[in-house]
């Protein structure tokens, strides 16, 4: 991140943790004449006053009547209360969908690029499943590892530049459970017909929940908390972020000067100290 970037741009990284039922949903992404999990999210968090000038990335894409545990990225301007929003935001969508939590990062990042792993369930009904346990448990360990999956994809998966992927699958408690770094469009539940049925068949979007979404260190790091045991004259507020190499100090615009000091005298003793420090205002 370049610091004086940071220090002239006001807006923050937003990590939003959404869980939504796909029985609601007809698309993942933005679409006209359509109830998509993007334009839900952003038509909510809009009216309520949260707005952001981009479009929302995401941990992982989820096919029409896919359930989801997913992380919403945005970079936003906002410096209001966040947990106010969520609350009226999780009473305004009627349990379709709810904000379980939020973290605050750096802002104008490529998301999915911070995402470790995804992992994804499919419940499928016992009396619709024709393999036995242990032709399934076979299946399971014959697609698990590093390979070429396009042959459990669509025409759309298969224009994709990139057709080899990892891979591990397993079967419990009459679940099956995808779990990797990237998949294909329709992937696992191609997969899924495959491992249950014997038929290369996408079987049934609302039986798949993508289960959860694993962020890699690197973004983990870098999340920003509120530093309570650090007090500055003149600074309101501090945040750090979590491995402490990182500082941001809010301050009103008339002790901005006083906290930087002449010719920067504060701001660099302050940076000797502790690491990398801005000064924003509030």
């Amino acid at each position: 991140m370049d610091i004086r970037v940071l220090e002239k741009n006001k807006k923050t990284g937003y990590i939003f943790y959404v869980s939504y039922r796909g029985s609601g949903f007809d698309a993942f992404d933005e679409m006209a004449g359509k109830t998509t999990v993007k334009g839900y999210f952003k038509e909510i968090m809009n009216s309520l006053g949260f707005t952001w000038a981009k479009g929302i990335q995401q941990g992982g894409r989820t096919d029409a009547k896919v359930s989801g545990n997913n992380c919403l990225y945005v970079s936003s301007n906002f410096t209001g209360n966040v947990q106010k929003i969520i609350c009226d935001f999780n009473e305004k969508s009627e349990e379709k969908m709810k904000i379980t939590g939020f973290d605050k990062t750096f802002p104008n990042l490529i998301f999915p690029d911070y995402v470790e792993k995804r992992k994804y369930i499919y419940r499928y009904p016992q009396k619709k499943i024709s393999k036995s346990f242990e032709e399934i448990k076979k299946s399971c360990e014959e697609l698990t590892g590093t390979y070429d999956v396009s042959r459990f994809t669509d025409t759309k998966g298969e224009k994709l530049k990139e057709h080899i992927r990892t891979v591990e699958v397993s079967f419990e408690n009459g679940e099956l459970i995808f779990t990797g770094n990237s998949f294909m469009p329709k992937q696992v539940r191609i997969m899924s017909g495959y491992i249950l049925t014997g038929e290369m068949t996408a079987l049934p979007g609302k039986y798949l929940t993508l289960e959860k979404i694993f962020l890699n260190d690197e973004i983990l790091k870098n999340i920003f908390i509120e530093e309570k045991n650090l007090k500055i004259e003149n600074v309101e507020r501090i945040e750090r972020t979590k491995d402490g190499s990182f500082y941001i100090f809010y301050v009103s615009e008339d002790k901005k000067g006083e906290v930087i000091g002449k010719n920067g005298k504060n701001i660099k003793r302050l940076r000797k100290e502790l690491g990398t420090v801005i000064v924003r205002e509030i």
